[in-house]
Parts: C-alpha cells; sequence; structure tokens
C-alpha cells in the first residue's frame, strides 16, 4: 500500500508543474476555448492514473522478471545462451513500444506508405536485439563501454553519408524512441540481472550502459534500411 501511495506521489509531483502552468496561461494569456481547456484537465487526470498503473505494473512485473531472467542465464554456463536470449528479448521488447509504434505510424503516414510500419517496426526491434546482444558479450568479456560506443557511432555517420538524407532524421528518432517506457525498464533490469551474476571481478554497474547501446541498432537499422530501399 506504501508502495501505491509513492507512485501516485512521485506521478503527481511529475505531471503538476506542466498541469500549473497550462492552467496559469489559460487565465492569463491564453484564454483557450472551455471545452479544450476541460479535455485538458481530463487528459490530466487520466495520464495521472495511467502513469500510476504503468510505473506499478513496472516495479511488480517488468523490472523483477527482468532481473530475475538476467541473473538466472549466466548460471547456465553458456555464452551463446546468454547472448540468444539477450537477442530475443530485445526483439519483442521493442516490438510492443508504444513509441515505436507511434513513430513507425507517422513515418508510415508521411512517407504516404513507402515505408511501411511494419518494416520500420521490425527494423528498430532487429536494430534493438543485435545491440542487447552486443551489450551481453560486452559484460561477459568485459568490453570498455566506451569502444562499443565509439565503433557504433562512427558506424552510424559512416552510413549516414550512403543513405538518403530522408532516412538519417527518422533514425536518429528511432534510437530515441526505443529509450521509451516498456524497453528501459525491462533491458536495465535484464543488464544488472547479469552484470550481478557475473560480478566477482566486475562491478554490477556493467548492467548499466544497455540503454545506451541499445539505442544505437536502431539507428544503424534505419540506416541501412535507406540503403537497401534506395
Amino acid at each position: 500500500m506504501n508502495k501505491i501511495k509513492e507512485i501516485f506521489l512521485e506521478v503527481i509531483y511529475a505531471v503538476m508543474p506542466i498541469t500549473l502552468f497550462v492552467i496559469f496561461l489559460q487565465f492569463t494569456l491564453m484564454r483557450l476555448p472551455l471545452h479544450t481547456f476541460l479535455q485538458f484537465i481530463i487528459g490530466v487526470i487520466m495520464v495521472t492514473l495511467g502513469l500510476s498503473l504503468f510505473l506499478l505494473g513496472v516495479h511488480i512485473g517488468l523490472l523483477p522478471i527482468g532481473e530475475l531472467i538476467g541473473s538466472y542465464l549466466p548460471k547456465t554456463g553458456k555464452v551463446w545462451l546468454v547472448i540468444f536470449f539477450g537477442l530475443i528479448l530485445g526483439f519483442v521488447i521493442t516490438v510492443a513500444e508504444p513509441d515505436v509504434r507511434v513513430l513507425a505510424i507517422q513515418v508510415d503516414m508521411v512517407s504516404q506508405g513507402i515505408i511501411s510500419k511494419n518494416i520500420l517496426i521490425y527494423a528498430v526491434a532487429l536494430g534493438v536485439a543485435i545491440s542487447v546482444g552486443f551489450a551481453m558479450l560486452r559484460v561477459i568479456l568485459n568490453i570498455p563501454i566506451h569502444y562499443l560506443l565509439i565503433a557504433g557511432y562512427a558506424l552510424v555517420f559512416t552510413l549516414a553519408g550512403f543513405t538518403p538524407s530522408q532516412f538519417v532524421p527518422i533514425s536518429f528518432d528511432a534510437g530515441g524512441v526505443t529509450t521509451g517506457p516498456m524497453t528501459v525498464p525491462f533491458i536495465l533490469a535484464l543488464g544488472i540481472g547479469v552484470s550481478s551474476v557475473l560480478a566477482g571481478k566486475r562491478s554490477s554497474t556493467d548492467g548499466f550502459g544497455f540503454v545506451a547501446l541499445a539505442s544505437i541498432g536502431p539507428i544503424i537499422a534505419v540506416l541501412l534500411l535507406g540503403v537497401i530501399y534506395f
């Protein structure tokens, strides 16, 4: 019960500043139509309730299962199994990410179906999957994260010179939307779970950086999509 109260207050503190700011503008400068302002108030209430339920679900569901899966996989003693399930989990959690679907729908609409939403969703999911696989390998082999980040972004900027210009902003947006409310909690928990088992000579902070690496894969995937399409 205390956890529910804590989450609810956390969401209220997060939503309150923008709510007060809009109310201030309503009664000083903007004077929006009454029905529009009432829609905003109703939306704020729904967002508060929705975010509270979502964060509660993250705490009681996504985070624990992510850490359990991450801590169990290394105990199998099979590196390929850890990487394989990292790939699978990275793919399926991205397909379920609402932010990715919003981007895919917008791109599909603007491109008039040339870049279909399903192709973009699966390309982004594949990019995240491969990135999570590399992140798992980094923890197992104790590879410094900056090596992978430098190599990843070097590849990004190289591909940007060969892909059509309209794909470049889409690719970076694709990297951003993968850091959404579904993907981040699960991938972070997964990384911390894996590193906590392999923390004999390394710190469990190796579990951080998974999200940074996961955001590079979609950028590369969309840039490659541009090279293939055109």
